[in-house]
């Protein structure tokens, strides 16, 4: 078995890192950062996500001796030796990812549903825990990430607010200018008027600060 044993998963020199859909920071140890690769396991893992077609999402892969205890691992747990992998099942329908598992060469199934995951492990034979309830189609759909209802999106309604505000602006200084020269009568008015201007004036710069606080908000949230 070939493996190689990093103090923290950052030390894994550039280049050397080779399946594609995993990085050593999901592989590494949730709790001390250390990293075991076990490179076979790691070749069973690609193998079933090549086969699958779809993303795995790694809960526990490697556990450090000292965070396999906190955890309360069992005393030989194959997560220690880097061959053990506790995969998600929100985007996967059980039955048919066993299937695949065993057909890569995973040959220890620990199944969680009240948790939501399966662990896979490279052997021996066995298996443990309860049946995932079955389900209606063969696949979960992946759900895409969270995206405001453009109705209700805070992006628009600033520049919303702020291009009626402009609008109204525009709309009052014309109004200024035509009561000016035309309705004597109602001069008054006219600097009540010119103050509205300026509240129309606020309220566009307002609308536009709004739209890009939202920006950068949606921005740094991955809602782009």
């Amino acid at each position: 078995m070939t493996t190689t044993f990093y103090r923290h998963w950052r030390d894994v020199p550039d280049g050397t890192w080779r399946w594609p859909n995993f990085s050593p920071a999901e592989i590494a140890c949730r709790g001390t950062g250390k990293l075991l690769i076990n490179e076979p396991a790691l070749d069973t893992l690609q193998a079933l996500r090549d086969r699958l077609g779809k993303p795995l999402i790694v809960r526990s892969a490697y556990r450090s001796p000292e965070h396999n205890r906190a955890v309360g691992g069992a005393t030989r747990s194959k997560h220690m030796d880097g061959s053990a992998f506790d995969i998600a099942m929100s985007n996967h329908d059980p039955v048919a990812f066993e299937a695949a598992a065993r057909e890569v060469g995973f040959l220890g199934f620990g199944f969680y549903p009240r948790s939501g995951f399966m662990h896979v492990d490279t052997g021996p034979a066995r298996f443990w825990g309860e049946p995932f309830p079955a389900r209606a189609n063969s696949f979960v759909a992946e759900v895409p990430p969270a995206r405001e209802v453009l109705a209700e999106s805070r992006t628009l309604k600033g520049g919303g607010a702020a291009g009626v505000a402009t609008i109204g602006a525009a709309g009052v200084e014309v109004a200024q200018d035509v009561l000016t020269e035309t309705q004597s009568a109602i001069l008054p008015l006219v600097p009540y008027l010119d103050t509205l201007r300026w509240v129309f004036i606020a309220l566009a710069l307002g609308g536009i600060a709004v739209a890009i606080h939202a920006r950068v908000d949606d921005w740094k949230r991955g809602q782009r």
